[in-house]
């Protein structure tokens, strides 16, 4: 009998995978890829035993072998059982940024990309009139500075009225609110950056009527990037700081393993969920709103667990889940206790040990007694 050849289609998806993966979690998928590839040439093989050995039968041949299975041969693993839901990068420090009062655009200083500081002016809007103000008040602020010093120095030689000197005082005083508000103004009318970071868009033109509300630049600070997801209440006692969680992004083809960073206590009243957020480092290039789907790893078991594929495992007449194993050449029914299930894995809990041979194909045509052919 020939065997199943699918190293064409085994080499085309090793040629797919993404060269930025890292490497930990395109070794698991890879080692995943492979192992289902091999359970699917299993399957065909023992399809095609099967329709050979029915062949024999029709044809008066007599088949003194049995039934063939494709087995598989049971070792003490490490399970791990983890929750999949979806999430989104997001940034700590990502601003929209508009002008703080009307005004038209007279001055952009940055373009797209560029690297800005806190505290640096990014755009100005036409401040002609406020300064045309501020020159009229610091004229008066001139006529009432003297006024109050004279007032002053007659007060001290004790000339004069105590109320001429404190309107005096008053007047200077008003005069110096008015000047530090109309400067207020002045800045009021700069765009400036308010944290550190990369200019992302730039949605304003010379000559363009802004005002405050609508987004005139926005700055991102990339260094502080972080997946965030909403999880359902059902799992608020399962996922604590410090799970492991594996990061795919469908986007690039990539996928991260990491630790959970933070896990929100409180409850959303009007979605039932919760908030966990993972920090990302900034090697690689990821963008904001850009979907992640997150594995956070909830349950591992000790390294001498027993783990069997869900496909294999099966229920009787009265509902006890059972699979079948081999006890030399026949098959054996065996009752097993099945504990968390994840990704076509199961947790053995009783039932079955570490060397016991399990039929994985072709438990489904089998009885407990039958004769059975099988490759370990």
């Amino acid at each position: 009998m020939k065997k199943l050849v699918l190293i064409p289609s085994l080499t085309l998806l090793l040629i797919a995978c993404g060269s930025g993966e890292d490497k930990k979690a395109q070794l698991e998928r890879l080692k995943k890829e492979e192992s289902e590839l091999r359970d699917e040439m299993s399957g065909l093989q023992v399809k095609i035993d099967t329709l050979q050995a029915q062949q024999k039968r029709l044809m008066g041949d007599s088949v003194k072998t049995g039934i063939a299975v494709a087995v598989m041969t049971l070792k003490a693993e490490v399970f791990k059982n983890y929750i999949d839901v979806q999430g989104h990068v997001d940034a700590d420090q990502n601003v929209a940024l508009s002008s703080e009062m009307p005004g038209t655009i007279t001055k952009i200083n940055v373009k797209t990309g560029d690297e800005v500081n806190v505290g640096q002016v990014l755009a100005e809007t036409d401040v002609r009139a406020i300064n045309q103000q501020i020159s009229d008040l610091q004229t008066n602020a001139d006529l009432v500075n003297q006024i109050y010093e004279k007032q002053k120095n007659l007060w001290e030689q004790k000339i004069g009225t105590e109320v001429q000197f404190l309107q005096a005082k008053t007047n200077k005083e008003s005069m110096e609110k008015k000047l530090i508000a109309m400067q207020e103004q002045v800045r009021m009318s700069k765009i400036i950056s308010p944290i550190n970071g990369t200019v992302d868009a730039v949605d304003i033109k010379i000559g363009q009527a802004v005002a405050p509300g609508i987004p005139a630049i926005r700055v991102i600070n990339f260094s502080n990037l972080k997946v965030k997801s909403d999880v359902a209440e059902s799992y608020a006692s399962k996922i604590k700081k410090g799970n492991e969680v594996i990061i795919h992004f469908p986007d690039t083809q990539d996928s991260v393993v990491t630790k959970v960073d933070f896990v929100s206590r409180a409850i959303n009243n009007s979605s039932r969920t919760f908030s966990v957020e993972v920090l990302l480092d900034n090697k690689k290039e990821y963008h904001p709103n850009m979907v992640a789907r997150l594995s956070i790893n909830d349950y591992q078991s000790p390294e001498t667990a027993i783990t069997i594929p869900v496909r294999a495992i099966q229920k009787d007449e009265n509902n006890e889940e059972f699979v079948y194993i081999a006890n030399g050449n026949s098959a054996k029914k065996q009752l097993v206790k099945i504990g968390k299930t994840y990704n076509g894995k199961a947790e053995v809990v009783s039932g079955l040990k570490a060397g016991d041979v399990i039929v994985t194909l072709g438990y489904d045509i089998i009885n407990d007694g039958d004769a059975i052919v099988y490759k370990k």
